[in-house]
């Protein structure tokens, strides 16, 4: 569910898992050089929800990647980067349930560890076991159409198809694919991985996604804080241009002036 019908983008809400944001972009943790860096990326980039590797996070720090996340301010998504089996996601996640951490999960089952492309078959598999359980589940899966839709029949709250592998910074691959799978979504559709810059953001919201999560694009550029702030607007921008409706392409020039009536 979309609030579509306002010209203040403070109002433009999106619900996800019975969430109402007003944020569209997700940014992840990783990548950072301190836990200062960390803090102003995030407030830069007004994100609402920050997703956290559970596998890369040492619990028994007192000073951890989790003590640097305002819990108050930021809805925490537990992901299971780094996981290669269904088995070993589950078993995470459920780990992550009972240290209170959240029930509000991003599953990731990688089947690859040079292109660090997803497992479709052991994240169906894996998706449907933590939805019994009752997880509300947030897949990582490739572009494919088919897929996506399988994961939604599941019960899964978003589908969140990548642009590009994990980290490649190359942008969308395949405008044409997430077409297809927002035409037949029923729920959101939040592009995950492979955007490197604020032009990507907007281009996946001008398809129409719900949201567009992140995180290397902003970690790894020159000015980490510089680059949230450029993805914050570069979402806005692209989800007003959606909002507007961009006029039609044209084969041929069409004057801005009248050609008729013209003063000699």
């Amino acid at each position: 569910m979309t609030n579509t019908n306002t010209n203040d983008p403070s109002e433009d809400t999106w619900e996800l898992a019975g969430r109402t944001l007003r944020s569209r972009l997700i940014v992840g943790t990783g990548k950072y050089a301190d836990g200062p860096e960390t803090k102003a990326c995030l407030a830069a980039s007004g994100a609402e929800i920050v997703t956290v590797a559970l596998r890369r996070v040492d619990l028994k720090a007192k000073d951890n990647l989790l003590s640097w996340i305002d819990r108050e301010r930021y809805t925490l998504l537990p992901n299971t980067a780094g996981c290669y089996t269904a088995e070993d996601a589950i078993r995470t996640l459920r780990l992550a349930r009972e240290l209170g951490i959240a029930d509000l999960v991003k599953l990731e089952v990688i089947g690859d560890p040079k292109t660090l492309l997803p497992d479709n078959e052991e994240t169906l598999e894996a998706a449907k076991i933590l939805i019994d359980e009752g997880f509300v589940v947030l897949p990582y899966c490739t572009d494919d159409p088919i897929v996506c839709r399988k994961l939604q029949d599941l019960g899964c709250a978003a589908v969140m198809p990548l642009a590009a592998p994990i980290g490649s910074g190359l942008g969308i691959r395949n405008p044409h694919n997430l077409a297809l799978i927002i035409e037949q979504a029923t729920v959101p559709v939040i592009v995950d991985a492979g955007v490197g810059t604020a032009s990507d953001a907007a281009v996946a919201m001008e398809l129409g996604c719900q949201g567009v999560l992140m995180n290397t694009a902003i970690a790894h550029a020159k000015r980490p804080v510089q680059m949230a702030e450029a993805m914050r607007l570069g979402i806005l921008a692209g989800r007003q241009a959606f909002l507007a409706g961009r006029m039609p392409r044209r084969m041929h020039a069409h004057a801005s002036s009248p050609t008729i009536g013209l003063i000699e």
